[in-house]
Formats: structure tokens, sequence, C-alpha cells
């Protein structure tokens, strides 16, 4: 799958790809109204990977379902709409506007990195109790919940815990780390908002200790690994510890036909173990 954030919210990467041929689409986040994001500078380039501070910019969920999504659908893919909110009652009222959505969204991931502003802790996703409020307060979407996490915590697997047990059908680990980068010249942070998430290779063996702790904590629970894929092996690693499938973020904006790549490394890499399908991959990791 495309990671969020990463590939518009769109058809974008059809050129590129048959989207109908990924396991899904996944949107940048959507709140339930326009967000007009950070300021520029949004994204620095770094050694082993990229900081970005976009802001979550978007045109709001009824925009995208009236003007975007036909553009995916066409294309014959599967689509997880990522939602993000600033208050509980943003998720409760993103959930609701995609109740009626086409049955070509078959998922909804709910990106738990953001900012709580009711004045109860910080972030959402380092939070247990608010993590689950959140979760609970999406049913309405009446599709399955990904529960998205953040690894900048030490209490991702009490985190986890809580938002299945809240409703979550589904994990997806990791999102960005907290990182901060300066100008050489100025020695001003290099993002217009100061600090940012940092994505790319540099954060791979983090997101395969996070998959791989929820995994041995909630063996039944389906996960879906993304951070730093940037080979097939990166894919197969997030697989053997744990994750069902998984999401290229990063890579893309060098190479969108990694997405291609990767998917069929994987089935090479399946052949070559023996196995009769990918999904065999998961798990064969000995720990």
């Amino acid at each position: 799958m495309t990671a969020a954030g990463t590939a518009g919210y769109g058809a974008e990467f059809h050129p590129y790809v048959d989207l109908s041929t990924i396991g899904a689409v996944v949107t940048k986040s959507l709140a339930p109204y326009e967000w007009p994001g950070n300021p520029a500078p949004r994204l620095h380039p770094v050694r082993a990977g990229m900081m970005n501070s976009v802001g979550l910019q978007g045109p709001g969920i009824g925009e995208w379902l009236e003007r975007t999504l036909p553009e995916i659908i066409a294309t014959g893919a599967d689509v997880v709409c990522s939602i993000w909110g600033r208050s509980i009652e943003d998720y409760r009222a993103a959930a609701e506007m995609l109740a009626d959505a086409p049955d070509s969204v078959v998922a909804v991931e709910v990106n738990l990195s953001c900012p709580n502003l009711e004045g109860r802790g910080g972030i959402f996703a380092h939070d247990p109790a608010l993590s689950a409020e959140v979760v609970a307060a999406t049913a309405a979407c009446a599709r399955p919940r990904w529960a998205k996490l953040s690894p900048n915590t030490d209490r991702i697997v009490e985190v986890a815990r809580a938002v299945t047990e809240a409703g979550a059908e589904a994990l997806t680990l990791v999102n960005t780390l907290l990182g901060l980068t300066l100008d050489p010249s100025t020695l001003r942070p290099t993002l217009g908002n100061g600090g940012g998430g940092l994505s790319g290779p540099a954060i791979h063996p983090i997101a395969v200790r996070a998959v791989a702790d929820v995994r041995a904590a909630l063996p039944d629970v389906p996960i879906v690994g993304v951070g730093g894929i940037a080979d097939t092996f990166d894919a197969v690693e997030l697989m053997a510890v744990g994750a069902s499938a998984v999401q290229i973020g990063t890579a893309l904006f060098a190479e969108p036909t990694a997405l291609a790549r990767v998917r069929d490394g994987l089935v090479v890499e399946a052949r070559r173990r023996g196995l009769s399908s990918v999904s065999g991959l998961t798990g064969l990791a000995v720990l």
C-alpha cells in the first residue's frame, strides 16, 4: 500500500503503477474540514530519510468525496481513507462523513499522531485512554478501522491494546519520529514550523521493533507495517516480525515505481522460500 501523506489523495501514482494491483491506496490524512497546514518550508532531506512538517494540509473529507475519490475508484483501486482531527468530536465528524462512502473505501485509518487540543495531554497516540476514546468515536464510519500509532512513546503496546479493545480491527505501525534539523548557514530550523517528523530508512529498525513488540503482545491483531521501506527485504523484515501488510512512503518521493518493485519482489521472495503466497511471510522471524 501507499503510506498516508506520501501519495496524495487520489490517482497521482497510477501513471507509475496500476493501482488496482497493489493492496490499497491510503490517502493523505483528511479532516472533516479544510485545513491550511504549516508554513513553508515543509520538507527537508536528511542523510537517511526526510523531515516533514506539512501540517496535515487538506481539502476536507467532503471535497475529497465529491471531487477526488471518483478518480481513484476509476483505477480499480481499493482505498483506505486516513482521517485526523484536533478533538474527539473532529474524529467523530470525519467518521460520520465516510459512513455512506462507496464500497471501494474498504477501511478507515485513524491517524492518532495528532496533538489533542482539548486540554487533556499532548499527542493522542501517547495516551491509551485518549486513543481509545478516539477509536470508539469513529465507529460511525461503518467499515474497518485501522489505528495508526506513534513510535514516540514507550507505551505503544499499551496504546495498541487500548485501541483494539475500543474497536480498532487493525493497527498501522508506525508514524514518523519527532526530529529537528538546522540550516548550516543560519542555524535556524530548516522547516517553517520548527521541528517535524522524520521518515525514511533511518526509522526502519524502530518500525521493525514496534511491530515485533506489538505482535508479541497482541498476536491475533492484524498489523500493517510502515517505516523506511526502500527495498524488498525491508518489507520482508516487517512481515517476518508480524505485519500482515506493508505501506511504502518516503521512498516514493524519489522512486514512484517502488510500489511495483517491492510488490513484485515480495512474490519472488515468497517463492524462493517455498511459500505459496506472500502472506506466508508473516511471522516467519525467529525471535
